[in-house]
């Protein structure tokens, strides 16, 4: 199994690789699974079918405190926010996270537009080697769409991506997460509404 070519097993690694200092007997179980689950399914793996009609997008969607446990409120680990993305190129997988956020957000709209800052703050790099690319070769299927489709479920954070103006309760963000409005500004970025379910 090569590294990271497993998506769906990289949250119950993460999970795991968290406790490895002080295992439980839960997490041995866990371990024991996972050592399993790629052996059961060996002859499974990403099918890749190319849609040329489709150009660079991304997924995005965070995990308001979804692990928090009314029964061990003392327990921060379990508030932490999680968010993930997941980035195709003409419908093929091309990249994926999941990881807690370092930031404590006061909202869950200020949760999804961390996610989403931190899913484009990876993809820009791809936006740029796309554009150079299609500058300087001919590519097999002509000019490739050189803007990205963001697909977000918080109206809130879409409303904080695409309407710059000033808020005086986001204004601790202003440096950490807005680095990415120019691409929205110039017409690199477009975001879209999708349901949590959709995507």
């Amino acid at each position: 199994m090569k590294n990271g070519s497993r998506p769906e097993i990289a949250y119950i690694v993460h999970q795991c690789a968290r406790f490895s200092v002080a295992p439980k007997i839960e997490h041995a179980q866990a371990i024991r699974w996972l050592g399993r689950y790629p052996k059961s399914t060996k002859d499974k793996g990403l099918l890749l079918q190319p849609d040329t009609s489709k150009g660079l997008e991304l997924f995005v969607d965070v995990d308001f405190a979804g692990n928090w446990d009314p029964d061990d409120t003392s327990n921060i680990d379990t508030s932490r926010l999680r968010h993930g993305f997941v980035i195709k190129h003409a419908n093929c997988l091309i990249s994926w996270k999941s990881q807690l956020q370092h930031e404590i957000a006061l909202s869950s709209t200020e949760s999804e537009y961390t996610g989403l800052s931190y899913a484009i703050r990876d993809i820009i790099p791809i936006i740029n080697i796309l554009d150079e690319i299609s500058r300087t070769y001919t590519l097999l299927h002509g000019k490739a769409q050189l803007y990205l489709r963001v697909f977000e479920d918080s109206a809130g954070a879409i409303e904080m991506a695409t309407n710059h103006k000033y808020r005086p309760r986001i204004k601790h963000l202003n440096i950490r997460l807005h680095h990415f409005r120019r691409y929205i500004s110039s017409g690199k970025i477009k975001i879209f509404k999708i349901h949590t379910d959709d995507q």
